[in-house]
């Protein structure tokens, strides 16, 4: 690294014209576009590890070394299609580099096999990425044919999935670092504040509050001491677009923070992170030690007279942390626990100083912002909302992962175009966006132009970003009533209504997704009476909780009641789950004509439900009856059904 010094510093901050010849031909050796011998690069992000991509290393490096063949092996982080994983992408000198899905161990011979004899084999293929100098190869698509790429507009995680994310040379290589250099060269802390300003960049966290205005609040605050935060709990189950871009490009993470916090005119930067993101504490903890290395932090950064030191914090994974205030107390050694506000932080935040907030995208796409100007960035997405926006998408879908897409694109672009819709055979039903605390957007709801406004004006929030797709075949019941105990055990308790609100409402949504133990009096009025307390519970807390995580943790009762009451009423009246995923509002039975008397499902019985005599039809005590569904699994005569 240090022998590359000088070179890699003045290749960061010159403009092409100035470098020579030679200086750019090792630009594009560090780029990987010219190559001397086959280059493989494995997704080696959690979900690639998830999907087996070690042993799929493994299984190239074995393949290699008993054929002798010399390659450069390398890591790489996600292109964003977590369902296809383990990516695997192979460039042969002077062609360009192919992408395959689905690369297990088993699959890596006959893969190899046929590209190094110049065959690009139609199974698990995904396509070729095009770049200048490198010969395509015929009938391969380009990423432009394929709509999941094509439809978006890849601008923070561009070169996640492309690039060796421990390579400090790539990065600086793919125009990395020339915006920090830029702006301590150039600008002073308050022209850096106007101009992220005058981009119209706002929080990608969920408030969508000003960037520049929040950073402008700070900096104008007197203090001997700023500080600046970067947010990468990233606690909603679901997203993890944070975890994406810190495993698939840290440097530009790194980078976006330094410029911030020379903005805010801030020497000291925090990384918060949960514990349990091993890989991104890896990776994050090796740049900033290459960033010490070769001077870009410390003291006096390249002679500028600016100092910068930045450190990472892990944190105990709790949901709540996630909001500004209790994240701070988390980052002071305190019991992650929200306070009231005013005073905010960007005037009285970590040890009473002032200091900002702001989470991984936000701070990714400041490198952009800074080269190519404010009015590039304007020019993308919504005019009230510029930019673009990373979602994570799972649940019923046809690829589930992380689509980067301009601001004011509709839902059903990102569902039914660029993901390509539910399963064969299904129909949508919903879609969850925000996380826990998020809403139910129905199918009527999914066009709107997703941006902070609009989704305002419908009574729904975008959260960070995280989408579950819910088919036909999903329980909205069911679903929201997972939603209401998790915000239950998250809830930090400082506060009643957050605390109470979300254990009653767990409650109610538990009654009424199981039978009631008795089928006399008035059980259906006291269920549709819990109903009826969920809509004024959910009032209360919105108006009276402390923090966003009480205000918000309605929301999917609300949204869900609004559009999705019939289902409510069928589980109350009916006693029935129309999707049949409300497994204790199921009732079994055993068809006489097909049971053997096997007794399996009898021995099985975890509440002893199920009576008769060996070699004779069994049957189902329905008074005992759980509604497990162990009888119906180890049946081997499907001689058992539900209704």
């Amino acid at each position: 690294m240090q022998t590359d010094r000088k070179f890699l510093l003045k290749f960061a901050q010159s403009d092409p014209s100035e470098l020579s010849p030679e200086e750019i031909r090792r630009g594009d050796i560090l780029r990987k576009i010219h190559i001397t011998k086959p280059l493989i690069m494995v997704n080696s992000s959690t979900s690639g590890i998830v999907a087996g991509a070690r042993h799929t290393w493994e299984a190239i490096e074995q393949y290699t070394a008993d054929r002798s063949i010399d390659i450069d092996l390398a890591e790489t982080g996600s292109i964003g299609l977590s369902s296809e994983d383990p990516v695997v992408s192979v460039q042969l000198p002077g062609r360009t580099r192919i992408f395959f899905r689905r690369i297990t161990a088993e699959k890596v011979s006959s893969l190899l096999d046929d590209l190094f004899h110049h065959v690009v084999p139609e199974k698990n293929l995904i396509g070729q990425l095009l770049c200048e100098g490198q010969e395509p190869w015929n009938e391969v698509p380009t990423f432009e044919d394929i709509p999941y790429f094509a439809l978006q507009n890849q601008i923070v995680m561009e070169s996640c999935g492309i690039i060796d994310p421990f390579s400090f040379e790539e990065y600086v290589a793919g125009g990395g670092y020339s915006a920090f250099l830029k702006i301590i060269r150039s600008y002073t802390f308050s022209e850096v504040c106007e101009l992220v300003s005058d981009s119209g960049l706002r929080g990608r966290s969920g408030g969508g509050f000003s960037t520049g205005e929040k950073w402008k609040a700070a900096f104008q605050t007197p203090s001997d001491q700023k500080y600046m935060v970067c947010n990468a709990e990233e606690s909603d189950p679901g997203a993890f677009m944070d975890r994406a871009l810190m495993e698939g490009n840290p440097f530009q993470l790194l980078e976006g923070i330094s410029i911030a916090s020379y903005a805010i005119g801030s020497n000291r930067a925090y990384i918060y992170i949960r514990s349990e993101y091993k890989d991104s504490i890896k990776r994050i903890n090796n740049s900033i030690k290459v960033l010490r290395e070769i001077g870009l932090l410390g003291d006096n950064i390249l002679d500028s007279g600016y100092n910068l030191q930045i450190s990472l914090r892990k944190g105990p994974g709790a949901f709540v942390c996630g909001e500004e205030t209790a994240l701070i107390a988390s980052l002071e050694g305190r019991r992650g626990m929200p306070s009231s506000k005013p005073p905010y932080p960007s005037t009285s935040g970590y040890l009473g100083q002032p200091t900002v907030v702001n989470n991984v995208e936000t701070l990714s796409n400041l490198p952009k912002i800074i080269n190519y100007g404010p009015d590039w960035f304007k020019g993308i997405g919504a005019a009230d909302c510029p930019g673009t926006k990373i979602f994570s998408i799972s649940g019923r879908v046809a690829l589930s992962g992380l689509v980067e897409v301009p601001m004011g694109t509709t839902f059903d672009t990102i569902i039914n175009e660029i993901i390509g819709g539910v399963g064969k055979g299904r129909e949508l039903k919903a879609i969850h966006v925000g996380g826990p605390s998020g809403c139910m957007v129905p199918k009527e709801l999914m066009k709107i132009p997703v941006t902070y406004e609009s989704m305002k004006e419908n009574e729904l929030v975008m959260g960070s970003g995280g989408i579950q797709v819910m088919d036909d075949k999903t329980c909205v019941v069911d679903m929201v009533k997972y939603f209401m105990e998790y915000m239950h055990k998250q809830s930090c308790g400082k506060c009643i209504p957050c605390r109470e609100g979300t254990r009653r409402m767990a409650e109610i949504l538990g009654s009424i997704t199981r039978k009631p133990a008795d089928e006399e009096g008035h059980t259906t009025l006291e269920r549709f009476k819990g109903v009826m307390q969920l809509e004024s519970l959910a009032e209360v807390m919105k108006d009276t909780s402390l923090c966003g995580l009480g205000q918000n943790a309605p929301n999917p009762v609300r949204s869900s009641l609004k559009y999705f009451r019939h289902e409510y009423e069928e589980h109350i009246f009916d006693r029935r789950c129309p999707s049949n995923s409300c497994t204790e509002l199921r009732s079994w039975f055993i068809d006489v004509d097909l049971c053997t008397g096997c007794s399996i499902c009898a021995k099985r019985c975890p509440s002893e439900a199920i009576i008769g005599t060996a070699r004779h039809p069994y049957f189902i005590v329905q008074e005992k009856c759980i509604g497990c569904g162990i009888c119906y699994d180890v049946c081997k005569f499907t001689a058992v059904y539900y209704k």
